[in-house]
């Protein structure tokens, strides 16, 4: 229970206290502690009846204490008055604001820092995101995501960057890091973090509200929305099902139309952006069969927005419904991607419908892959490819110890 309460209220809580005290660091310890105290009293004395709220009054109890314990000298007229805001401000008000993750994520993605450093430090506060998950994401060594989580909080506290929604004149230099963040947030509840997907969600819908005139803005909530209507069809019995073997009667009707429909005005505007092409080709998914060249031609204006080996490896996927498996593993083998496990995964498709050994793919694939439900596919599919591959090696044997037909008997 702890823990789905922290990732559905931490990075409220960070938001709330964050608003108040005007510190980043101050405000993840004191929420961090008081994560801490609830692991320690609730499993002797019960969960409260409010959790988050319990959460953000610890946390601003913990805040208190530790201004107190600091206060000195010139510093002690600015921290009594902190002290009385905190002392006096009823909990309902710290805790009942809509769009304080909102306020979090501008705040984190100033344009000072670098792009990286932004999205990786609002995911971390606000997700409440491990430095080891952020790192996956990133596909990058975690002491390598650890320092830029460090060097862009030093730099927002060296820059006394404001904790507020810019004015709109600073919205569109924001919003790149922005969309990338609440798209990273929407990923990690892909499986079964149903409350960070629903988060990212709503967030996608406040930010239409606020920048409505952004195609890219609605590009990213219709691309969620499509992926989301899949939630019930992506596993079985625990297991992953792959969209060509999904029930699509299990699939969300109002996200796929109102998805669609986004498409389709985005379509109008005539100003093409990443979010608003991956929306497209899901939409193209959404409507069978599924028109492979169109998908195909989807990527190659996606790989013009942004040249990236992962969006290569996808597009690959398209070209082997096209062009054949051969051909698009001839395209897979000249990436880099070997910390990506989804790269082996798809090599190893490629090279079974190629007709050669998958194994050494699918071990790879397993040994990178993180969530037990992909581990559970790869681990189902490396034993049929490895009983595959051991019945060819009995049937070889087998050819060359039996008389072949038209043969002669040895000794005739």
């Amino acid at each position: 229970m702890i823990e789905e309460i922290f990732r559905a209220e931490y990075g409220r809580a960070v938001s709330v206290l964050t608003r108040v005290l005007g510190d980043l660091d101050l405000a993840e310890e004191a929420v961090q502690d008081a994560f801490t105290t609830a692991a320690e009293q609730w499993p002797v004395k019960g969960a409260p009846p409010a959790p988050a709220g319990w959460i953000i009054t610890t946390a601003r109890n913990r805040a208190i204490d530790k201004l107190r314990r600091e206060s000195k000298g010139q510093e002690k007229h600015a921290q009594a008055v902190l002290l009385h805001m905190l002392q006096h401000q009823p909990d309902e008000e710290v805790g009942d604001v809509p769009d304080e993750r909102l306020r979090l994520i501008f705040t984190c993605c100033h344009p000072s820092l670098a792009l990286q450093a932004q999205v990786a430090l609002t995911l971390k506060l606000l997700g409440g995101l491990s430095t080891g998950e952020i790192a996956r994401a990133f596909l990058v060594p975690e002491p390598t995501m650890a320092q830029r989580i460090v060097r862009a909080k030093g730099k927002i506290r060296a820059a006394r960057i404001p904790y507020r929604v810019p004015r709109d004149a600073d919205l569109p230099e924001r919003l790149k890091a922005v969309l990338a963040v609440v798209y990273l947030i929407f990923n990690e509840g892909y499986f079964d973090k149903e409350a960070l997907e629903a988060e990212a969600i709503r967030l996608g819908r406040v930010l239409a509200q606020l920048m409505p005139d952004e195609p890219e803005v609605w590009g990213l909530l219709a691309l969620m929305l499509l992926v989301a209507s899949r939630r019930e069809a992506r596993l079985r019995n625990g297991e992953l099902v792959l969209l060509d073997d999904q029930d699509r009667t299990r699939w969300n009707a109002g996200q796929v139309a109102e998805g669609q429909d986004i498409v389709r005005r985005c379509l109008r505007w005539n100003r093409p952006g990443p979010y608003q092409i991956q929306a497209a080709i899901n939409a193209v998914h959404s409507d069978p069969p599924t028109d492979w060249h169109q998908v195909v031609a989807l990527y190659d204006q996606l790989l013009a927005h942004t040249p990236s080996p992962v969006v290569a490896l996808h597009r690959a996927v398209a070209i082997a419904e096209t062009e054949g498996p051969r051909t698009a593993l001839r395209q897979v083998d000249a990436l880099d991607l070997d910390r990506y496990h989804l790269f082996h995964a798809v090599r190893a498709d490629l090279l079974q419908r190629s007709g050669e050994d998958p194994t050494a793919a699918l071990e790879a694939a397993l040994e990178r892959a993180e969530h037990p439900a992909e581990r559970d596919l790869l681990r189902k599919r490396l034993s049929l490819a490895t009983a595959d591959q051991q019945d060819h090696a009995d049937q070889h044997e087998q050819d060359h110890q039996d008389p072949q037909p038209g043969g002669h008997a040895t000794g005739v």
